[in-house]
């Protein structure tokens, strides 16, 4: 179900947009606000500051039980500081506290697979991509009211999103019929889910997966051809090109040596990955 893009028309169609939107994104990141010389900053304290959000299961989730850290973007953060020679400091974020957060310097650079929107781009610079997700919706096995995906966007049907996911602004684009909910901290998708109170929430590839790994009454629903398809990459502070080009290189590094493709089969993400 999730090889839908795999080699296919639309997974090279997927590829080419993706690149052309994040090069226009570029260009429009580039006249935003000076930064400071970040890189050199790092290098004089010996501190790289990454921030991540972690409850994304797959890319940066820390176990409620262990209070490990684990997912792709933990993996490849901590062989950023490597190669840069410094030690690593996380910090928890958010995507509603995201551009905040990367343009007040709380940190240095934003990697939790992070959605390239034109409204970030507006305050972010953005890495080349490096995974790319559709939207799916996830319901429970006992629903009557949502089968497949052509019963989401239909009257009396509550669609919940999670405040701050490029699924927001997305979704209420998209339904015509349906009731969007918005999920807001300290509810959870899941809660409102189980509860009664939504009839299916939106969300993208990795995150599904945390269900599918883990809840025995969750049930995906994937749409029959690619919905929206979005490119996720790093985010940084503008106007720093040492610093851009720095972790822009780091991106291109990691998918020629391998490092990218082995971090994704460790954790589920080789569907979505961007190879070039």
């Amino acid at each position: 179900m999730f090889g839908m893009f795999k080699g296919s028309k639309a997974a090279r169609y997927v590829s080419r947009g993706v690149q052309c939107l994040a090069s226009a994104l570029l260009v429009l990141a580039g006249s935003a606000v000076q930064a400071g010389p970040v890189l050199e900053r790092i290098k004089s304290s010996g501190e790289l500051k990454v921030c991540i959000w972690p409850d994304y299961y797959g890319i940066t989730y820390r176990n409620p039980k262990t209070q490990q850290l684990s997912g792709i973007d933990i993996d490849l953060s901590a062989q950023l500081a490597r190669q840069l020679g410094v030690r690593l400091t996380y910090v928890d974020s958010s995507f509603v506290n995201l551009v905040t957060d990367v343009t007040s310097d709380r940190c240095d650079v934003a990697m939790f697979a992070v959605g390239v929107l034109p409204q970030r781009a507006e305050r972010l610079r953005f890495t080349a991509p490096y995974l790319a997700s559709d939207i799916f919706g996830v319901t429970t096995r006992s629903s009557r009211v949502i089968r497949q995906w052509a019963d989401i966007d239909q009257p009396g049907v509550r669609v919940a999103v999670q405040a701050g996911t490029f699924m927001e602004p997305v979704m209420r684009e998209r339904l015509k019929q349906a009731t969007m909910v918005v999920i807001r901290p300290p509810q959870t998708r899941e809660t409102e889910l189980e509860a009664g109170r939504v009839d299916v929430f939106m969300t993208d590839y990795p995150y599904s997966r945390r269900l599918l790994d883990n809840a025995d009454w969750a049930r995906l629903v994937a749409p029959p051809q690619a919905f929206h398809v979005l490119p996720y990459a790093y985010a940084v502070k503008p106007g720093d090109e040492a610093w851009f080009k720095e972790v822009d290189a780091f991106v291109s590094r990691i998918k020629a040596d391998g490092t990218l493709a082995a971090a994704a089969s460790r954790h589920g993400l080789r569907e979505i990955m961007l190879a070039r």
